[in-house]
């Protein structure tokens, strides 16, 4: 464990009960979200590459036009 986790569990551990064991709900959700990106973002590479793809193509063959934020 690092130096600068074990000091932020150390100030946690001085909490009361409650802001502790809603700390370690925070902290344990915040987790579980990014393990959830990470694999929805492992399972998307392939498609991500074949869109981008897809776009430079459209690009190269003047199939786009530039973005107008007015437009929008």
């Amino acid at each position: 464990m690092t130096e600068l986790l074990e000091a932020a569990f150390a100030k946690a551990a001085r909490l009361p009960d409650h802001e502790q064991d809603a700390f370690a709900r925070w902290l344990m959700n915040e987790l579980e979200s990014e393990q959830r990106w990470s694999r929805a973002f492992e399972t998307s590479q392939g498609r991500l590459s074949e869109l981008a793809r897809e776009a430079l193509e459209d690009d190269l063959a003047d199939r786009t036009e530039p973005l107008d934020p007015d437009r929008l």
